[in-house]
């Protein structure tokens, strides 16, 4: 039986912090430390969001810089993955990259 995909914010030893899809075993993700996320997209920087994991449950504010999606993405040496709620979702879809001036 295949588990259900789900939104995963998930963060790894050196400091990333990326949202994207995946139908992985969450025990199974620690247990290896390895993720592969569809869709994903990265935080290079957040502010005014309580935290990374305010990330996945309020999503991204119009001061973070979040990358570009890529359409599959293997993670190595993950420390932990949240389930993202709906709202988080449609921010982290709809965030424009944005250049300071």
């Amino acid at each position: 039986m295949k588990n259900k995909e789900l939104a995963v914010l998930v963060t790894t030893e050196l400091k990333g912090v990326f949202f994207g899809y995946t139908d992985q075993n969450h025990e199974e993700i620690l247990k290896t430390g390895i993720c592969t996320l569809k869709n994903a997209r990265n935080c290079i920087y957040w502010t005014d969001v309580r935290g990374f994991l305010g990330l996945a449950n309020y999503g991204p504010s119009p001061e973070c810089r979040i990358g570009p999606s890529v359409s599959r993405l293997s993670l190595n040496k993950v420390c932990s993955i949240s389930i993202v709620s709906d709202e988080a979702v449609k921010l982290w879809e709809n965030h424009p990259w944005q250049f300071k001036k």
